[in-house]
């Protein structure tokens, strides 16, 4: 059996595409650098951090944009015809008073790891852009097309527009074709595929919360119109009717389902493997309870899907309730080798797992310049939109432990550098060796940021050496706190216990849809080159 979820951890908004006996899986990155990761498999059951799409922060500039903004639902393609992969994504600029201002570009490449095309600009009429290769030489870009108008029904309709690569540009004004399946509302994520004389339009409805499903509508015409599949929802957390198209919140937690483990179940992507069978992935999440706060972010998983004779797609097996667990394809069972848990630098380029918010690592992480290290220098404080210095990776489980050597002499009070759990730049625990003007002395002390409050716990100050320094940060579900140790075998507490759970879509004000990170970082707050030298990152996820 295949376990879900396939890619846990901040992973949402999966798209996938297969190119022969491989299979590529896309997923947002919203503000972080490099974006868009892109996975892949061979058997839809073991998975590897293959490439990410964007890496020059200066073609993408995603530097002072509000936590949760930046790239949105990317839509990754293989057109077999030219042999190219295509990626469709957007850059969400702003969400102030609701006008959801996007920027939509298209990018193309032969090879799945690049190098990427030149992005062409194709609308800002909403989010969650794909498009659709016709059988014909055609292609057609779908949307969410958001509504700001008083007295309709919002956040919109879905809208399509046919797109010429020839002049690069689309051809006329999106039309709207598609109101939803179900009376859901919020409808959104849509994707085109066609299967012997239908064309079938997949979308999510309900919001990317507790109400999230995935729906199919079909036609015998491109532009519709397209009748609902009688089965809506065809994958789900939460089965059952609900009319919630006055609704706009995406939220809905009263939609939150006991009896499912894979809560926000929605956003889907279909795939037929080369001997037929069918696979849908699908965006999930699975919160502390009963907060319903959600500290991994939303996640990705798969299910096994069969085609009716009456031309409908359907869970295999029936239902529609999301499952821990799916059938096994009978494709080859290829493993690949996994993230190390301990990084100590040593191979000469930074490892693929590591991510910073806004602005690629390379701007200020070197692991060239000291071998067996990474230098990371100091830049602005961690609540900044435009360059901090944050060296981190994913978290994949709320059970870890997480653990540094560190070397850092600070010289002044605005010198600081060390471990950091980060949700985003209003949201972090942050244990910090600095210059203590009071102690004149460098000290250890932790900083938390939440919801944009700061607090120092001075009491737990202590004054260090300035001599290498281990620290470490223990996750034990609900609780999280920090440890030190001058030699990596005795550590010491330092600081409180932490909620975990705050750290989260649902408690964090200022952004809303990433998930948690944990990572190394540095600020130097004077001259942005005073910096940190870490000789290794281990991060070990620990059973429940």
């Amino acid at each position: 059996m295949i376990k879900n979820p396939i890619l846990p951890g901040f992973n949402p908004d999966p798209c996938i595409c297969r190119k022969g006996e491989d299979y590529y899986l896309a997923v947002s990155s919203f503000e972080w650098l490099p974006g868009i990761p892109v996975y892949h498999s061979k058997d839809l059951k073991h998975w590897e951090l293959y490439t990410h799409v964007l890496t020059d922060d200066t073609a993408v500039d995603l530097k002072k944009l509000p936590s949760s903004k930046g790239i949105w639902a990317p839509c990754l393609s293989w057109c077999e015809e030219e042999d190219l992969f295509y990626v469709v994504y957007g850059v969400m600029n702003s969400m102030n008073a609701r006008y959801f201002d996007v920027d939509n570009f298209l990018i193309t490449a032969k090879d799945i790891k690049g190098p990427w095309s030149e992005p062409v600009y194709i609308h800002s009429s909403g989010f969650d852009a794909s498009i659709f290769h016709d059988d014909d030489g055609k292609k057609y870009i779908v949307s969410l097309e958001w509504e700001t108008r008083e007295g309709y029904e919002k956040p919109g309709a879905i809208c399509m527009v046919e797109y010429s690569p020839q002049e690069k540009k689309i051809v006329g004004f999106p039309k709207r074709i598609y109101n939803g399946g179900t009376d859901r509302g919020c409808i959104e994520a849509p994707h085109l595929y066609r299967r012997g004389k239908y064309y079938y339009l997949m979308c999510a409805e309900g919001g990317t919360g507790y109400n999230h499903c995935v729906t199919m509508g079909r036609s015998q015409s491109v532009f519709g119109p397209y009748e609902a599949d009688p089965g809506n929802p065809i994958v789900t957390s939460a089965p059952g009717n609900s009319n919630e198209r006055h609704n706009p919140d995406h939220l809905k937690p009263e939609y939150y389902n006991p009896d499912s483990i894979l809560q926000k179940s929605g956003h889907g992507s279909l795939i037929e493997t080369q001997t037929g069978e069918a696979y849908l992935v699908h965006l999930c999440a699975r919160p502390f309870v009963p907060e319903l706060r959600c500290t991994l972010g939303r996640e990705t998983s798969i299910q096994k899907m069969e085609w009716t004779k009456e031309g409908w797609l359907r869970m295999k097996g029936g239902g529609n309730l999301a499952r821990l667990e799916t059938e096994e394809s009978g494709l080859p069972k290829t493993r690949f080798p996994q993230l190390p848990e301990r990084d100590d630098f040593d191979s000469g380029q930074l490892g693929i797992q590591y991510y910073a918010p806004r602005i690629m690592p390379e701007r200020f992480a070197d692991v060239h310049v000291r071998k067996g290290y990474v230098r990371i220098r100091g830049q602005e404080s961690r609540t900044s939109l435009n360059r901090v210095s944050i060296l981190a990776r994913k978290l994949t489980s709320v059970h870890a432990r997480i653990t540094t050597k560190m070397e850092f002499v600070p010289l002044v009070h605005q010198h600081s550098a060390g471990l950091i759990l980060y949700y985003d730049n209003m949201n972090y625990i942050n244990l910090r060796k600095y210059y203590s003007e009071t102690l004149n002395h460098s000290a250890l002390s932790v900083i938390h940021l939440e919801n944009g409050e700061k607090t120092e716990f001075l009491n737990t100050r202590i004054p260090v050496k300035d001599v290498p320094v281990w620290l470490r940060l223990e996750i034990n579900g609900r609780e999280s706190y920090f440890s030190w140790s001058y030699d990596g075998m005795e550590y010491k507490r330092i600081g409180r216990i932490f909620d975990t759970t705050r750290f989260s879509d649902e408690y964090c004000h200022y952004g809303e849809f990433t998930g948690t990170m944990v990572g190394l970082t540095c600020a130097d707050r004077v001259r942005h080159e005073h910096y940190a030298d870490f000789d290794f990152f281990e991060y070990q996820t620990l059973p429940v």
